[in-house]
């Protein structure tokens, strides 16, 4: 699998990526638009951003255009300058939740997230030599520090003056790009909460906790502090501070379907007649209880990118994927995680009620994990095409691989983004169907199933 990926462009800083190639890509961003256009850029905390950027500037301004850096800035910030500055497009350095020896690029020209197709021009335009200095069309370059029009906006939206506690809320930015902004912005949008934050120092290495807010066991200590600060709730950013995650009042650390829940209960009557767009691998309450609310729902692929780009083309109010990005209309689409942040503790806060409380509302939830299963590229078709033909009775998706619709559940079979693997995932209405399923599917699969039922029982035994 190369850098280049369904959504955006990711691969190891020094292996795979160089200077050279952020200046043709920002090269081949500024020919897309056009001299003359302003172009917001921005990255992450990682060590190998600063260079990166500076190529990435360099490409964008000699191709003419007038580039806005941000600097070091979470990615919904940059997404917030592009609009509110009225800007053509933005890029950030960023590598979102993977390691620190990983880094690469998302970016957005006019109001679409790039496809496909738009990722396989970078690659093409990365073989293409920007123009010499001499021989360019130069453009203009401003250096901006938007924090104090991003909090302000922030807090028009949540205006949390008239909300206060006695207990703290704890934030985890991580040491990735909310760290050292996170805690200004909220205190400013809700000045009389109790906050205390942690891992609240800029360092790209992220010697503190992994960057990636998904995973349970990396947010232990942030656990850990809410229950011994008997704390309301504990928040938790990724590196480039577009994920987020919620602890709750006992300590638990939520999954994303429970957060969802909860976030689908904030809207109440909001949602009645609205469209909701769902990541294809959630669990069926997630659909169910937004079709309570009266909301329109629909699926889409799982890619943050394949998710906005939905929200976008069909004005909806609310989206959610499952690796915690969570979409608004109010944000064109987009996603942010202090904006989700803040729904939460204006929720919680005005109506006096506990997460915890909450979470138990939320339906048990018979589910797998993403299990990987192997197999060369060349051969996928094969395999997801012998799923789908053997299981031909049953109601099937195509959105992103097949999704077979069992009678007790269901089965997810895609290929990876970023591995020549075959990710799987299973939901039933309880354990036994569960098992009965993909047992199903593994007697299909000979060899690969029995790597897939020993991941499984794994899986199972673990819990």
């Amino acid at each position: 699998m190369n850098v280049y990926r369904a959504c955006d462009i990711r691969g190891h800083a020094v292996e795979e990526l160089s200077p050279h190639m952020y200046r043709n890509w920002g090269g081949n961003l500024g020919r897309k638009i056009g001299p003359g256009s302003t172009f917001v850029v921005g990255g992450d905390v990682r060590p190998s951003t600063g260079p990166f950027l500076a190529a990435l500037i360099e490409g964008l301004h000699r191709a003419g255009m007038k580039v806005v850096d941000l600097g070091i800035a979470p990615t919904p910030m940059v997404h917030f300058a592009r609009w509110h500055l009225g800007a053509m497009g933005c890029a950030i350095v960023t590598a979102s939740h993977s390691p620190p020896a990983i880094n690469g690029l998302k970016w957005m020209v006019g109001r679409l997230p790039p496809t496909e197709a738009d990722v396989l021009d970078m690659q093409q335009g990365s073989k293409e030599t920007v123009l010499a200095k001499d021989e360019s069309s130069s453009g203009a370059y401003q250096k901006l520090d938007i924090d104090a029009e991003y909090s302000t906006w922030l807090q028009q939206v949540w205006d949390g003056r008239g909300l206060a506690s006695g207990s703290p809320i704890v934030l985890d930015p991580g040491n990735g790009s909310w760290a050292g902004r996170c805690l200004p912005c909220l205190e400013k949008v809700f000045p009389h909460l109790c906050f205390r934050v942690l891992h609240d120092r800029p360092d790209g290495t992220f010697p503190e906790r992994n960057p990636d807010c998904a995973r349970p066991e990396y947010l232990g200590r942030l656990a850990g502090l809410v229950g011994r600060l008997q704390a309301d709730l504990g928040i938790a950013f990724d590196g480039d501070g577009d994920r987020v995650a919620f602890v709750d009042n006992e300590g638990k650390v939520l999954n994303t379907e429970e957060a969802i829940w909860v976030l689908l209960r904030s809207f109440g009557d909001e949602l009645c007649g609205q469209t909701f767009i769902g990541d294809i691998k959630l669990s069926q309450c997630i659909a169910e209880r937004a079709r309570q609310l009266g909301a329109v729902t629909q699926v889409q692929r799982s890619g943050h990118g394949f998710i906005r780009t939905s929200m976008i083309r069909t004005g909806a109010r609310f989206g959610a994927e499952l690796s915690g990005h969570y979409f608004y209309s109010e944000l064109q689409g987009g996603d942010d995680a202090l904006f989700t942040a803040c729904r939460m503790i204006d929720y919680l806060a005005k109506n006096r009620i506990s997460l915890a409380a909450l979470r138990r509302e939320c339906p048990q939830i018979t589910m797998t994990p993403d299990l990987r299963l192997p197999v060369a590229e060349e051969k996928q078709d094969e395999v997801l095409g012998r799923l789908g033909q053997y299981f031909g009775q049953y109601p099937q998706s195509f959105i992103d691989g097949v999704r077979i619709e069992f009678p007790q559940g269901w089965g997810l079979f895609r290929k990876s983004v970023t591995e020549a693997v075959i990710s799987c995932r299973f939901e039933a209405s309880d354990g036994k169907s569960l098992g009965q399923i993909v047992g199903k599917v593994c007697r299909v699969l000979g060899e690969l199933g029995s790597d897939l039922w020993q991941q499984y029982a794994g899986e199972q035994k673990g819990q």
